[in-house]
């Protein structure tokens, strides 16, 4: 689960980074950066909705530390 969640993270990184790139390259001159923004956009909200289902089936707990009974 942990390394599904940096995956997802490293993608919005990763998508962030190539509209910086297609900016400074095509200035303006194509659509690459706004839909490098929106792969960033979705990926961001897919684990936003992956952590709230997660949590509510009861995969992490809202400290990230697993709560063990005694």
């Amino acid at each position: 689960m942990k390394v599904l969640i940096v995956i997802l993270f490293l993608a919005i990184v990763a998508s962030l980074g190539s509209a910086l790139i297609f900016l400074m390259q095509d200035r303006g001159g194509s659509n690459r950066m706004a839909w490098a923004l929106t792969w960033r956009v979705g990926l961001s909200i897919v684990l936003f909705l992956f952590l709230l289902l997660a949590h509510a089936l009861g995969w992490i707990d809202a400290t990230g530390v697993p709560v063990t009974v005694r």
